[in-house]
């Protein structure tokens, strides 16, 4: 219940660096003063503060003495929700819905098949799988297996989580298979021949890193990886690039680009191509989390392409470069789509082309290139206007893609040997349905596959409201509720958000929370608010560092705007977050306790002062500011929800969980955070598991019970007992 589900597939042309970027997140105006009493709980009290930190010793990650703190915690918390007569039924109905065998294989095109990855009872771990398109179209398809994860881990003896899989283009024989241990961010990449369904014997291996790798051509990467001391950023990740060449040792590859030790995101290359054998080899180096230099390979050599910070290369069509904007960049506003040719790009100096320039009230969530068109991802007031773009005779035209209303459009799958690609269309109550899109526009869409009702919706409405927050801006969200739900705030409401990283939160079908909450009489609620990319990238850049505030203000608003609404009451409202709305949900937990009766804080930041020093968290300070930085540190002090816990608040009482293996946030914020609420003798509960990594979902098993375990939390607070 981490919020919307990444639907993406990692699978095919290789990852652009704004994909790495994606999975390396965790997670307007003036700042206008909190209420008296958000006042009074966040205000950083020095002289009744400890000058050290006396929960230090569980920032020691997998050290015996935190493990044993953790074991005697998950005992006490596990006793209360698991022995709850309720905790079994959510745990089968969640997992039966995870496990379920008539859930969509989500398509990726490769080698003229159709490739997926898929888990299901049968499969814990998971396969690899292709399939012919005609048989895909099949309610039952005949499925190859390529790659079965769990044989494959039960005889290397390694709990192996899929991380997708990168594909050399054109022929897309040869395949980088991206593995994880436990679900951890760092990965072995290992070489497999699809043509023969096999690894490539003594093929490419690169062991486990926190890592990047794309092909040049059918003998050479290029990598970004751990290449020994001093090649790893302060938060982790890599910043040299290297080719590797096929037969060499990892020792012997060539430097091709060098970052610096101090840069937040590391160095990555990726290989761009289009189906008229155009290839563009784009090296980006991130010294910031949203801004850096590209860099482009002409005749063995790096040009620098002159363009602003954060403006990156996404993709490329009939020789276009396509670029997505986060800021201004001469006639092409922030938030928008342009192109150049690539002859001109390999010159380093060059103007931008508007493809497309979304309202004040749009943002491009995202977009894809086919043979010969761009398909984007356009929403409207958090709504899908999906749209294709053409490029010809020097200017593009466009075109809306009528799929769907009320609800969010996502390109599943595209390929540059032809305009066919795959989208999927998604609702809070209409299941998920897949469609084949003819991008050139000879064919109207058609349904390939739809995933059945996993939840009795015919008794549910959505609506769309817009709270007001402190600043006067107007705040969206999404509310699910049955038709006949009394205005009387007695509805059991359940609501999470993220504000951040210019992540936007859309409409999506949750099987899950439909069976286990709505179909109870639950309501459920998804708040647009500031951080996240709802409406570009101004919606973001409004709550960056010290403005953070309205962020945790927009919330607020919302929840009270729920209320004034007798949609729900502070007795029965509930809030969860993950990573980044982990972070989001400590601070609510903090500043406004009294409209609570549950927050669910899930894989968190929670210590702002020393999050630079926890698993990647140096990565993120040009999202959250640093504490070297006077007035950013006074600010974090300021919201850090380790730092403002305060003893005798009448403070709803949480449940905190996080996993071991989570070596991006790292398990330290939530341990501490607990261990605080310990010492001041006030309630929560905490659960840490044992895998999992930042999303916790190493198999389908543990998805189900972190899912029932949260319910069953919910469930105790907001429905009774």
């Amino acid at each position: 219940m981490q919020g919307k589900v990444e639907k993406r597939m990692i699978v095919g042309r290789g990852m652009t660096m704004a994909a790495v970027a994606a999975l390396a997140m965790t997670g307007a105006g003036m700042v206008a003063p909190a209420p008296a009493s958000a006042q009074t709980a966040t205000m950083t009290d020095t002289k009744a503060a400890p000058q050290e930190d006396p929960y230090i010793w569980l920032e020691d990650k997998d050290g015996a003495k935190p493990l044993a703190w953790v074991e005697a915690e998950n005992k006490r918390t596990l006793a209360r929700l698991q022995s709850d007569p309720r905790y079994q039924t959510f745990y089968r109905e969640a997992y039966a819905i995870a496990a379920a065998k008539d859930r969509i294989p989500m398509p990726a095109q490769l080698m003229g098949r159709i490739v997926n990855f898929w888990r299901d009872a049968d499969h814990p771990q998971g396969v690899w799988r292709r399939t012919t398109p005609a048989d895909y179209a099949n309610p039952a398809p005949k499925w190859q297996t390529l790659i079965d994860l769990d044989a494959l881990a039960k005889a290397e003896g390694h709990k192996w989580v899929w991380k997708g899989a990168t594909c050399l283009q054109p022929d897309e024989r040869l395949c980088l298979v991206a593995l994880s241990e436990g679900g951890e961010d760092a990965v072995t990449y290992r070489e497999f021949d699809l043509a023969a369904g096999r690894f490539v014997d003594r093929g490419f291996t690169l062991p486990t890193s926190k890592q990047g790798a794309v092909w040049l051509d059918k003998d050479t990467l290029l990598v970004s990886r751990d290449w020994g001391a001093g090649t790893m950023t302060a938060s982790g990740y890599p910043f040299v690039i290297k080719a590797v060449k096929r037969g060499q040792p990892l020792s012997a590859a060539t430097e091709l680009f060098r970052g610096q030790p101090g840069d937040q995101l590391g160095s990555y290359a990726s290989v761009m191509t289009d189906a008229a054998g155009n290839k563009a080899v784009i090296v980006e180096r991130r010294p910031t989390f949203f801004g850096g230099e590209s860099l482009i390979l002409v005749d063995g050599k790096l040009v620098k392409l002159d363009m602003p910070a954060r403006v990156f290369a996404q993709g490329l069509v009939d020789g276009q470069l396509l670029f997505q904007t986060s800021e201004a960049w001469g006639d092409v506003p922030a938030g928008a789509i342009a192109s150049a040719p690539l002859s001109a790009v390999r010159t380093g100096r060059f103007t931008p082309q508007v493809v497309f320039a979304p309202g004040a009230r749009q943002t491009v969530d995202g977009f894809a290139t086919t043979r010969h068109h761009v398909i984007a991802n356009v929403y409207d007031n958090v709504r899908a206007t999906p749209m294709v773009f053409t490029h010809a005779n020097g200017r593009w035209t466009s075109r809306a893609l009528p799929l769907a209303d009320n609800a969010s459009v996502d390109v599943v799958s595209t390929s540059d040997a032809s305009d066919q690609a795959y989208m999927q269309v998604t609702g809070f109550l209409t299941p998920t349905t897949l469609w084949s899109v003819d991008a050139s526009g000879a064919a109207r869409p058609a349904e390939v596959k739809a995933l059945p009702a996993k939840f009795d919706a015919s008794n549910d409405v959505v609506e769309q409201f817009e709270a007001t927050s402190t600043d006067g801006t107007k705040v969206p969200y999404f509310v699910v509720h049955r038709k006949d739900a009394k205005l009387d705030g007695s509805t059991p409401t359940i609501m999470t958000a993220y504000g951040g990283f210019e992540s936007s939160m859309t409409p999506y079908y949750s099987g899950i929370t439909g069976k286990l909450w709505l179909e109870r009489g639950g309501s459920f609620v998804v708040a647009n608010i500031r951080g996240g990319g709802e409406f570009g990238p101004k919606w973001h850049d409004a709550g960056r560092k010290t403005k953070r505030q309205v962020i945790y203000d927009d919330l607020a608003a919302v929840a009270k705007d729920l209320i004034a609404r007798r949609l729900t009451s502070a007795a029965k409202l509930g809030i969860y977050g993950g990573s980044n709305g982990g972070l989001l949900m400590g601070v609510e937990f903090n500043q406004h306790p009294e409209l609570w009766k549950a927050v669910t804080i899930q894989v968190p930041l929670l210590d702002m002062l020393r999050y630079e020093q926890i698993a990647a968290g140096a990565s993120w300070v040009d999202e959250y500011g640093s504490v070297t930085v006077p007035e950013e540190r006074a600010f974090l002090a300021k919201i850090s929800p380790y730092h403002n816990i305060r003893r005798g608040v009448a403070y709803p009482e949480p449940y905190i969980w996080t996993t071991t293996k989570d070596d991006r946030v790292g398990p330290q914020h939530a341990r501490k955070f607990a261990a605080r609420l310990k010492e001041y003798g006030l309630p929560y509960l905490f659960f840490e598991d044992t895998a999992g990594g930042h999303s916790g979902d190493a198999d389908i098993e543990q998805g189900a019970r972190l899912q029932a375990l949260q319910m069953t939390y919910f469930a105790q607070k907001l429905l009774g007992q």
